[in-house]
């Protein structure tokens, strides 16, 4: 269907006067979500008397509406940093150039000075040693005694619930169901494997259909809610951090001496001092489950870049970083990310951009095994981390961290450096 100039206006013109609503558009113009895009663009301009000709786009929201995106105005550009890391995992074994979506200055430049320094040391090992994306519904049992019955009627019918789970799925498994019960109330965290996806659809429709099936074969169990938070889904937990949820994935790296001074401008003594007092005291003073100096930073920016859920930076940028000096004299540094939640198929990733950077890491869409995709992007995020940890700590022991931020982050305060 086209629509005229005229037509377009007529929209726009009763969208203003409060006689459509923004989500009825589409309808309007035979579910074209492009125009759509425009006329709740231009209404929006004319209710507030702004421009917003920077929100205009080149994404196809006809692919996105329904998927990705409802009532779209436009699109946002944020600028894309690359890093280069040499990593050496169980999936992932190569020189990888890594994108970083961010608007924080320094940041890129930092992880890339880390990355280096892990570079010419041989590279960081990675490994994924956990793979699994949970829901957990709740329960009403009435009485204790129901809630045991219910805890004991799921253990014994596994693999009943798993059948009816993976009815609903091509790629997701049903690894184990673990029951807590507190009073007469029954959570039961449903674990998965999910490929390479992230997931939570998957476990979403998969976990419904379990809970349909529990509460038709047993007279009282009422589900209070699909998802209890014991899951616990983009939020901190310390759940998820002793059990996993997602990729549970270490990186680590040995660094010369001469590099670590050369490069990173200070010693391995003064970065494992700035580690123990910084990442472990301090946040264990404040009782902070991220043991680390800026997982965030890193998973944030990849998340951004490569089209995955913003929103469980939360719980993927949870995690500890260790250093120690080697018998040599040298550095050795790890991080450990026990619920990075990524996956390499659906959500973001399908969006031209994102699935371009995917590609330039060879992680697009689904692995050969299904689920490996997934796993090397785990690997090479995980080694980026490390690179940011490692530069961010150096910064923090040779006293250069405010002057990098001058420098890089307020172009326009440069006498502050002198």
């Amino acid at each position: 269907m086209v629509i005229s100039l005229v037509e377009v206006e007529d929209v726009v013109d009763r969208l203003v006067r409060g006689d459509l609503k923004f989500h009825e558009i589409e309808e309007l113009v035979g579910g074209d979500a492009n125009v759509a895009t425009k006329i709740r663009r231009l209404a929006l301009e004319k209710i507030t008397n702004k421009d917003l000709s920077s929100l205009v786009s080149t994404l196809d929201f006809n692919e996105l509406c329904g998927r990705n995106i409802e009532c779209p105005v436009g699109s946002v550009e944020i600028p894309i940093g690359i890093v280069k890391i040499k990593v050496k995992g169980d999936y992932a074994d190569d020189l990888y150039y890594f994108a970083l979506a961010t608007t924080e200055g320094a940041l890129v430049a930092s992880v890339n000075r880390g990355c280096s320094a892990i570079n010419v040391g041989g590279g960081a090992r990675a490994k994924v040693y956990r793979d699994q994306m949970t829901r957990a519904p709740v329960f009403a049992c009435g009485n204790v005694e129901n809630a045991f019955k219910l805890k004991t009627w799921v253990e014994e019918h596994f693999d009943e619930i798993k059948k009816v789970c993976e009815s609903t799925t091509r790629h997701g498994k049903l690894v184990k169901i673990s029951p807590y019960l507190v009073g007469d109330t029954v959570f039961l965290r449903f674990i998965f494997t999910t490929g390479d996806a992230l997931g939570m659809n998957l476990v979403t429709i998969a976990t419904e259909a379990a809970v349909n099936f529990i509460v038709e074969n047993l007279p009282f169990p009422r589900c209070v809610s699909l998802s209890g938070n014991l899951c616990a889904d983009k939020k901190p937990a310390a759940i998820n951090f002793i059990e996993g949820r997602g990729k549970s994935v270490i990186a680590e790296a040995a660094i010369p001496r001469e590099i670590v001074e050369k490069k990173l401008k200070t010693t391995p003594e003064a970065i494992c001092e700035v580690n123990l007092k910084k990442n472990f005291i301090g946040s264990a003073l404040g009782y902070s489950p991220g043991i680390n100096a800026h997982f965030a930073n890193m998973v944030a920016a990849a998340f951004i870049a490569y089209g995955q859920d913003v929103a469980q930076t939360v719980e993927s940028s949870l995690g500890i970083t260790t250093t120690s000096t080697t018998p040599e004299g040298d550095l050795y540094g790890s991080v450990t990310l026990p619920c990075l939640e990524v996956g390499t198929i659906g959500g973001g990733t399908r969006l031209p951009r994102q699935k371009n950077l995917l590609e330039l890491l060879s992680c697009e869409g689904g692995g050969d095994p299904p689920g490996t995709n997934a796993l090397k992007f785990a690997e090479i995020l995980s080694a980026v981390v490390l690179g940011g940890e490692l530069s961010l700590l150096a910064a923090l022991a040779a006293g250069h961290l405010a002057k990098a931020h001058i420098k890089l982050g307020r172009s326009n305060n440069q006498q502050l450096l002198k």
